[in-house]
């Protein structure tokens, strides 16, 4: 795995975030939605005008992890108003790791973890939070060995449909 690089994006690479975000939620959700309502969510999530958006964002920072110079992940974190939910000052917000299927369980997912809490250190916060669907244990139980605990829980809507998320938060100072 020496090979898995990571790098800050910038916003020439909104078709790489638009892609990867498009191939791994799809990879994540997609059972677990109607195809109607999946594919209404991709188109406006991951629209180039909405990455572009929050690329350019000055309190959100996205990184791209490469394997051999091809991305295979990213990372999206927020601080202060880019938050999506709580906006605490000293909190750094995990909104997206996302790591392309077969890259799973090969700790391309730590690293961009790891990027985030150095980011979080650098900037002196004092807790790093994330919402994430309670119908992903995976997911669960990677920030729970990553000594993440549930707080509180909020609604994420997809479609028509409301899907509860697990918020999860880590005292890092």
């Amino acid at each position: 795995m020496n090979a898995i690089k990571i790098s800050i994006a910038t916003s020439t690479d909104f078709k790489i975030i638009q892609e990867i975000g498009r191939e791994t939620f799809y990879e994540t959700f997609a059972s677990g939605n109607t195809e109607e309502v999946m594919q209404q969510y991709l188109q406006t999530s991951f629209s180039a005008e909405k990455v572009k958006t929050e690329l350019n964002h000055p309190n959100s920072l996205f990184f791209i992890a490469c394997d051999h110079q091809i991305p295979i992940g990213y990372l999206k974190v927020n601080m202060n108003d880019a938050q999506t939910e709580l906006q605490e000052s000293d909190a750094l917000e995990i909104e997206r790791i996302y790591v392309k299927a077969h890259y799973h369980g090969k700790k391309v997912g730590q690293l961009l973890y790891d990027q985030a809490v150095e980011i979080a250190m650098k900037k002196m916060k004092k807790s790093i939070w994330l919402g994430v669907w309670e119908e992903n244990p995976k997911a669960i139980r990677f920030y729970e060995k990553n000594g993440f605990v549930p707080f509180s829980r909020h609604i994420f809507k997809m479609g028509d449909e409301e899907q509860t998320d697990i918020m999860m938060r880590k005292i890092i100072a």
